[in-house]
């Protein structure tokens, strides 16, 4: 691999990696939304319920099915990303830890 070749991936990676992160961000506010709907719908669904306390976490949770399941979609989004960016990490190292390689090589 040429030195043009690493410069040109260590730049790739870099750029990459702040899209990332601004996925990431956005992810995790996606994740928090989510959430926020999840307790008020599960809270108000409870509230409105009647019978014992048991069962009336039972139809909350029921009624708030939805909503559990578009909050785990959304963390599930936030893995997946977090995944991704300590993949183009240990890339960046990689191409880091050659590019000094070498120069290294280039000195002697």
């Amino acid at each position: 691999m040429l030195v043009s070749e690493i410069i040109q991936e260590l730049n790739r990676l870099t750029k990459e990696l702040s899209s990332g992160y601004k996925a990431l961000y956005e992810a995790e506010c996606s994740l928090a939304e989510a959430e926020l709907r999840l307790d008020t719908v599960e809270q108000k669904a409870f509230l409105n319920a009647q019978g014992t306390v048991a069962d009336r976490n039972s139809l909350a949770r029921l009624e708030s099915a939805q909503d559990r399941f578009q909050r785990d979609l959304r963390r599930a989004e936030v893995n997946r990303i977090k995944t991704k960016i300590k993949s183009l990490e240990s890339a960046l190292t990689a191409s880091q830890t050659m590019a000094r390689l070498l120069e290294a090589e280039s000195r002697l």
